[in-house]
């Protein structure tokens, strides 16, 4: 690191604390030439994900969105809140933990999809009939016989 006051390059870390929750690192560092204290911060570079809408419009991936359709999907449902959580947890990990930087609202749709299929299948029923636009009750229908053709 460059001293700010005399830019020798050299320097001594004299302490060291983990600030916004640990996202940031606060460093206090001492000159090895001008003993002049100084302090840096390192903080995690965060490149945003893009969703790619059907529309092909993009928008910044936002957590709270899926949680907000599996919560009216599962309105009136017995499924803990912590379930959902979890779902948008394991969604969103995956989305991070990719080397993408962009995906596609189908691909999280379906990943929304297959946890809630195996959660509570009237919640499944209730987000697919929204998310896939069903427009007629023959296929409305067609979803259901599938669940039930799988079991």
């Amino acid at each position: 690191m460059k001293c700010p006051f005399c830019g020798y390059e050299e320097d001594k870390v004299i302490d060291t604390r983990q600030i916004d929750e640990g996202a940031t690192i606060r460093r206090r560092r001492e000159c090895l030439n001008c003993s002049r204290r100084f302090t840096t911060y390192e903080k995690i570079e965060s490149i945003p994900v893009m969703v790619i809408k059907k529309d092909k419009s993009r928008q910044p991936f936002m957590r709270e969105k899926i949680l907000n359709g599996l919560m009216r999907a599962c309105e009136k449902r017995p499924v803990p809140v912590s379930e959902l959580e979890r779902i948008v947890n394991e969604i969103e990990s995956y989305i991070y933990n990719s080397t993408q930087r962009e995906i596609t609202s189908r691909e999280i749709g379906e990943m929304v999809m297959a946890r809630l299929k195996e959660l509570d299948e009237v919640a499944y029923v209730r987000f697919a009939s929204v998310y896939r636009q069903f427009t007629d009750l023959n296929t409305f229908m067609a979803e259901l016989r599938k669940i039930l053709d799988e079991k």
